[in-house]
């Protein structure tokens, strides 16, 4: 054995920084192993939306699904006072905006639908403001006379996240993080009380704590442990438009489409909003490690989604990328403690890029004194323990 630790953090992207940041601001010796670059994966190749709302993919399968996704809000209210102290803890810019988001409505279906979301999260604590007529075209003047409603949040909006992974690298390596890229995972063991790591380019080390943090790749690095965590890699795509002058100064979505749009400081236009790419399949299996192919159904269906703002069709698309992320089935996070196996911790689900500062922080909190300041019960691995005999 090269080291010993107190926590070992799998992952280099947004949520595994950010808890490798909390830990050793605390004193905590932290190891954090990447298997590429920092912030290479999912963290890197988002939009960057910071959307406390509840998105299209959270509505769309009805009521219960809604009010099951619901149960995050207070992950998604302490993310926003999170995302707006960050800059300043931290003393990088990253390209935190929060001017708002509005979530638009069409017809009178998406309208009830607008309507019935907004109440069950002012139920739960979200700043949610209904917005029509007049009211809506002096807020949102951008867009097109086919949007009838919209539910405005003022908190909502965007960072950069090509600039926030990196930054809380090099937050948590100011603070003792030893940080390790190009050294992936091989082995994951537990013996006389401690976790035992080997990684492909021969690092060796123990660590009291483990946490899984390493994205599409949750599932892969459990199994090192014997362990079964039903986490989905969902393969998605944006686009990018040529620069133009200010004009969105938004997060925008949509009620009944798969819609996510904002502008850069740059002037770009990002496209978005769920859209598939597709996953490369070899020998009948995901494989996550090749970046996903885009779909030439999915660039025209979400350009189609965009015209909402009639000021985007004359602005070129010069860029599509696809990225992956991970869902579980009831579409709530994945963190805490995982049963029956001491000192192992996972976190991935959700709305992992808005939600990852808290995250971090509710983890490490839990790891540290063995009690979060947010309950963390309903996002339990212990949710789906039933997967595990051993």
């Amino acid at each position: 054995m090269n080291d010993t630790y107190d926590v070992a953090v799998i992952g280099g992207g947004l949520l595994g920084c950010a808890t490798a940041y909390y830990l050793a601001r605390a004193g905590a010796g932290v190891l954090l192993l990447e298997k590429n670059q920092i912030g290479r994966h999912a963290s890197g190749q988002n939009a960057g939306s910071l959307h406390f709302q509840l998105e299209y993919r959270m509505i769309e399968q009805g009521r219960k699904a809604a009010r099951e996704a619901a149960r995050a809000l207070p992950l998604h209210l302490d993310a926003i006072t999170a995302w707006r102290d960050l800059p300043q803890e931290i003393g990088e810019d990253c390209g935190v905006v929060q001017n708002g988001g509005i979530m638009l409505a069409e017809t009178p279906h998406q309208i009830g639908l607008l309507t019935e979301k907004a109440e069950l999260e002012r139920s739960l604590g979200l700043d949610v403001t209904l917005l029509e007529g007049p009211a809506l075209r002096e807020h949102a003047p951008y867009l097109s006379t086919k949007v009838t409603a919209a539910a405005y949040m003022p908190h909502e909006g965007k960072a950069n996240p090509r600039l926030v992974t990196p930054a809380l690298a090099r937050a948590a390596a100011a603070r003792g993080a030893e940080i390790r890229v190009r050294s992936p995972l091989t082995e994951l063991i537990r013996g006389a009380g401690r976790w035992r790591l080997g990684c492909a380019d021969g690092f060796r080390a123990r660590a009291q704590t483990v946490v899984i943090a390493a994205g599409v790749w949750t599932d892969q690095v459990a199994g090192m442990a014997d362990v079964r965590l039903p986490v989905t890699p969902v393969a998605l795509q944006m686009l990018a438009t040529a620069r133009t002058a200010p004009f969105l100064p938004h997060l925008v979505q949509h009620v009944g489409r798969r819609l996510s749009l904002k502008q850069t400081a740059e002037g770009n236009v990002l496209i978005g909003g769920g859209w598939p790419s597709a996953f490369v399949i070899r020998e009948g299996r995901t494989d996550v490690d090749s970046p996903p192919g885009l779909r030439h159904s999915s660039i025209t269906g979400n350009l189609d989604a965009a015209s909402v703002i009639p000021g985007i069709r004359p602005l070129p698309v010069l860029r599509a990328w696809s990225g992956m992320t991970t869902l579980t089935p009831d579409q709530l996070p994945l963190i805490g403690e995982v049963p029956r196996r001491p000192g192992l911790y996972a976190a991935t689900g959700g709305s992992a890029f808005t939600l990852g500062p808290t995250y971090a922080r509710l983890l490490s909190e839990t790891i540290l004194t063995g009690t979060a300041s947010l309950p963390l019960g309903p996002y339990s691995p212990a949710r789906f323990g039933f997967l595990n005999a051993a």
